[in-house]
């Protein structure tokens, strides 16, 4: 029986596709307040800055290719049981063959009702003002804001705490609650810490092995260290 691989992924690793990264240094997402475009507050405010935000992110993702990284994620597919958890938005793990993908944050080619949350439809055109759902709603972005729940964590907690093996790529595990999914893991399980700049050390989590690259190239890495597990 194959070993259960689960892989925690964040922006580092869609940013080698071209994919923006969530925020800069000044807390700004693409010259916008993060509060304006991805919180409930925001699309209260104003539906169609909201709208259009997204609907040029959607537009890039559609223009970009997944990379290395995730391609040798899906490779492995063959040798391991492997579950994907990301804080992406966008596609690139399926597209690149990952069978797998728990999307904590939403999913940028998804739209949902405002009136049913579970109400969602596959969308990759643009979202407009006037798009309504079934119950003449409108439809809004299928992506988790702050200050809404997470419904995805608990089947990530459950995948993680399963897990003979975690990797970590793209991601400093900073933002909350996906940070801690690292906790939730067995003690003996060991860890593949993937980030050109790590902030992280070998006392704070047992088992720990840190690789300091990009993606593209800890990812394959990392995965010819596996082989010898």
């Amino acid at each position: 029986m194959p070993k259960k691989l689960v892989i925690l992924s964040g922006a580092g690793i869609s940013a080698e596709s071209g994919i923006n990264t969530f925020r800069d240094e000044n807390g700004l997402w693409e010259g916008h307040d993060i509060m304006e475009v991805a919180s409930p507050r925001g699309w209260e405010n104003n539906p169609k800055l909201v709208l259009d935000f997204y609907n040029k992110r959607r537009r890039q993702l559609l223009e970009v290719t997944p990379n290395n990284a995730h391609i040798a994620i899906a490779r492995i597919e063959n040798e391991f049981d492997v579950t994907i958890v990301t804080q992406n938005v966008d596609d690139l793990h399926e597209r690149s063959g990952s069978r797998t993908v728990i999307h904590l944050h939403g999913e940028l080619l998804k739209a949902r009702s405002s009136f049913d949350e579970d109400l969602i439809y596959d969308w990759k055109e643009d979202i407009n003002i006037g798009d309504f759902c079934e119950h003449n709603s409108q439809l809004r972005p299928h992506i988790v804001w702050f200050g809404e729940a997470v419904p995805m964590m608990q089947p990530a907690i459950e995948k993680v705490s399963e897990a003979d093996i975690l990797m970590v790529v793209g991601t400093s595990m900073q933002v909350y609650p996906a940070a801690s999914l690292v906790h939730y893991k067995k003690v003996e399980t060991p860890i593949y810490f993937i980030d050109p700049k790590p902030n992280i050390s070998k006392s704070e989590i047992p088992n720990l092995e840190i690789i300091a690259d990009k993606a593209t190239i800890g990812v394959p890495h990392a995965i010819s260290m596996l082989s010898r597990i």
